[in-house]
């Protein structure tokens, strides 16, 4: 088929108000400039530049985003804690600490005293769940024993601690 062949074709097609396929038009034009190219002796990347560089640019529009949301409850501010208030947890009243090697571990019978790192007296810690949130005083009520809180850890002070 010759060049005056496939432009009628094309042309015929256009009449006939079917859609020309892009990349059969976009692959027409690299030819044709291969081809003038070719003919003037000029490197066609230069020309598809030129032509690049004329061609008017398409306005560019940012597209439209809704501002964040902060989700979060705000500090001091009333949360509802009706949800978690049945869950259960475990409080321990810590006497005291020590560290001591399997030798004595294993020496250890009825009757021996193992020494704490607290003085007599001093508060005993309140943890739940592992956590400190008060110290307090042993009390007896009843025949049994019981913790008086003297010193409660403030919210923010525990969730120092967690971090």
């Amino acid at each position: 088929m010759n060049d005056e062949t496939e432009v009628n074709e094309n042309e015929a097609a256009a009449d006939e108000g079917e859609a020309e396929d892009p990349w059969a038009a976009a692959l027409e034009e690299q030819a044709e400039v291969e081809g003038a190219a070719a003919a003037g002796g000029v490197d066609a990347d230069e020309i598809l530049a030129g032509a690049q560089e004329t061609a008017p640019q398409a306005d560019v529009q940012t597209a439209p985003l809704d501002p964040l949301k902060d989700d979060s409850a705000p500090v001091g501010e009333d949360v509802n804690l009706d949800v978690i208030l049945d869950i259960p947890v475990t409080i321990a009243m810590e006497i005291g600490r020590t560290t001591i090697s399997i030798r004595n571990l294993l020496q250890l019978n009825q009757g021996s005293v193992v020494e704490l790192d607290r003085l007599a007296g001093e508060p005993m810690d309140v943890l739940v769940n592992g956590t400190l949130v008060a110290h307090g005083e042993v009390v007896v009520v009843n025949d049994k024993f019981g913790i008086r809180l003297t010193d409660v850890i403030s919210a923010s002070e525990r969730l120092k601690k967690l971090r």
